[in-house]
């Protein structure tokens, strides 16, 4: 046993990182544009859309796992890892380069009725019976007719959302009954971009472990998930830099964005491949841990939960369901909701979510020292419900500082959320069984992002101010659940340092 305290290799865990940060950034783009892309361009409905968006977390119950216990008998020179993050990467980038052409194809069919098209409105008073919408159709020849143009053409009016936003989509799905071949080849692209991303995922969150000694995992982990939230706003800057958010964007194509995207990707996984020595590395941290062997507990065998304990973990899960359900919906939904409803870039309330998140992560640690997880979980599902329930009320005319401040307060919420929960479902296991509750989860995770896009979206197709209410709802209701969960609360200790307290599970 050796008693010398080991340090965390910062300048490798940051480049080991990039992996984690080039999948943030496409999981971004993709939560955004994709359903931008299926309801602007298609036409899609919302609960429809929902459905698609929903792919990812299906395949994933499948992929995840499948491709992680691949990666783990691969004996490849590169690594373990390695080869499936090189192989996924590219096919991604290749499956980008489909997506943007079919998106340009139907742009192209679109142009007619683009909003920056000066004889678009014209166009769609002129257009087929076939787009008629609930007598919409009817309401927006009345105004032509009359000569009203002005609120036609101000996307702040509620009448641009009202009638030429919906005579729009009805075009659009109009133009995917003639020709649905771009729709298909679109879907088709998306399913194999999802099996490539699956192809990597897993072996990208398991090369941080490979390559840390376990006592460090934990500020490793910290690290990692830092790379991740740089990818994200990474992507929400280029966003911002191409005006993906703008009204007038609506139906323009997002190859520039996507181009940008595939540029990040590559750069990372360039840099990635050129610094990373994985089998060295790994072969370093087992040393390491050889060395340092016996200064960590010994694990404990697998044990049964008593009936209390199995009861919180049961409401702490639903907790989890219910939070995703209302959180994931906003995330899959707001890029088609903003705009139209709002008339604000959504990429800004986006942003300063991730960077309210990110802030939080430390405050988030030190507060659970002091009054445990529970309870900062509980402050963080009112702050996140509260901002929901806020912006249900929230309109075009409203000052423009409050989402953004509803947007801050969510971000904040949600990092005490993400801080506490997992370590609350793994605290009810024992050594052996922590892959066991990690499982339990992601699962409960999973399951929620896969069917809150098609609920949300269902509902959206009624009314799109459904959204946040929805949202205040499920969240309001994980804070009852949490209320009766009993267990998993034992205030940790206090971290040793800033990554420690900004460790949320991988």
């Amino acid at each position: 046993m050796n008693n010398t305290p080991l340090k965390l290799n910062a300048k490798r865990t940051i480049l080991v990182g990039l992996a984690f940060f080039l999948i943030m950034a496409f999981w971004q783009a993709y939560d955004t544009i994709i359903p931008k892309i299926l309801t602007d361009k298609f036409g899609m409905a919302q609960w429809l859309s929902g459905v698609i968006m929903a792919l990812d977390n299906v395949l994933a119950l499948f992929l995840l796992p499948f491709f992680g216990a691949l990666s783990d008998k691969c004996k490849h020179k590169s690594g373990k890892r390695t080869p499936f993050i090189l192989i996924g990467t590219l096919l991604s980038c290749l499956a980008i380069v489909g997506i943007i052409c079919s998106d340009m194809v139907q742009s192209d069919r679109l142009s007619a009725v683009d909003p920056q098209n000066p004889t678009a409105l014209q166009t769609l008073y002129e257009a087929d019976p076939e787009i008629r919408v609930e007598g919409k159709r009817g309401a927006l020849s009345s105004f032509i007719e009359k000569e009203d143009f002005l609120s036609l053409t101000d996307p702040e009016s509620e009448d641009y959302t009202t009638y030429v936003v919906s005579a729009r989509g009805a075009y659009a799905a109009a133009q995917s009954r003639r020709s649905p071949a771009p729709l298909i080849f679109f879907v088709l692209t998306l399913f194999f971009v999802l099996l490539a991303m699956g192809l990597f995922r897993s072996p990208a969150v398991a090369l941080m472990p490979d390559v840390t000694p376990k006592p460090l995992r934990s500020k490793g982990n910290a690290v990692i998930n830092l790379m991740g939230a740089c990818g994200t706003v990474s992507l929400i800057g280029i966003g911002m830099l191409f005006g993906t958010g703008k009204a007038e964007n609506a139906l323009s194509p997002y190859g520039g964005y996507f181009a940008a995207l595939a540029g990040v990707m590559l750069a990372a996984l360039l840099i990635f491949l050129f610094t990373v020595k994985e089998p060295r590395w790994a072969r370093e941290a087992e040393a390491q841990d050889r060395l340092f062997e016996g200064t960590e507990e010994s694990e404990e065998g697998d044990r049964r939960l008593s009936k209390g304990e199995k009861r919180s973990l049961i409401l702490l899960l639903a907790s989890v369901a219910l939070w995703y359900m209302g959180f994931n919906a906003v995330t899959t939904k707001f890029s088609v909701y903003a705009a139209p409803v709002l008339n604000m870039d959504f990429n800004s309330a986006m942003l300063v979510a991730q960077i309210a998140g990110l802030a939080s992560f430390l405050p988030a640690g030190m507060i659970a020292t002091r009054i445990g997880r529970k309870r900062s979980i509980l402050i963080g599902v009112a702050m996140l419900g509260s901002a929901m329930a806020v912006m249900a009320f929230v309109g075009k005319q409203t000052p423009a500082f409050l989402p953004i401040a509803c947007f801050i307060v969510a971000g904040l919420g949600w990092g005490m959320i993400n801080v506490n929960s997992f370590p609350m479902v793994v605290e009810l296991a024992k050594g052996g069984s922590v892959g066991k509750y990690t499982g339990y989860y992601y699962t409960a995770s999973m399951a929620a992002q896969t069917v809150t896009p098609v609920f949300s979206g269902a509902l959206m197709d009624l009314d799109m101010r459904t959204l946040f209410p929805y949202s205040a709802l499920f969240v309001a209701l994980s804070f009852l659940t949490m209320l009766f969960v009993k267990h998993g609360d034992s205030k940790p200790g206090r971290k040793q340092s800033v990554l420690e307290q900004m460790d949320v599970g991988d």
